[in-house]
C-alpha cells in the first residue's frame, strides 16, 4: 500500500499505465548509469522516438532531471527526489518488471 502521494503517483506512472513497462526499464538503467535518448534507445532495442515521449513523462514527473539543462545529446540523470526515495522506487521497478 503506497505511503506517500510520490508512491501513489509513481506506481501509476511504472505500473497502472499502459507504457509502464518502458518507462520502468528507462528508470531501472537511469539508476545504474546516465545515458542520453540515443543510448537508452540502443540499449532497450527502442524507438528513439518512443524513448524520447518516455523521458518527457519521467522529466513532467521530476524522476529524471538533466543537470546541464535540455540540450541535444545530454545525459538524464535520477532526481535528487528518486535518490532520496530510491527504496521506494526500485519496489515499484521491481513489481513493475517482474514478469520481464
Amino acid at each position: 500500500m503506497p505511503h506517500d502521494d510520490y508512491e501513489r503517483i509513481w506506481w501509476w506512472i511504472f505500473v497502472g499505465t499502459k507504457g509502464g513497462i518502458t518507462r520502468a526499464k528507462i528508470m531501472k538503467i537511469l539508476l545504474e548509469m546516465p545515458l542520453n535518448n540515443n543510448q537508452i534507445a540502443e540499449r532497450l532495442g527502442l524507438n528513439y522516438k518512443t524513448v524520447e515521449h518516455h523521458i518527457n513523462i519521467l522529466l513532467e514527473n521530476k524522476l529524471i532531471e538533466l543537470p546541464m539543462g535540455r540540450r541535444y545529446g545530454a545525459s538524464y540523470y535520477p532526481s535528487q527526489l528518486v535518490i532520496a526515495k530510491r527504496d521506494i522506487i526500485e519496489k515499484i521497478l521491481k513489481q513493475a518488471l517482474k514478469d520481464e
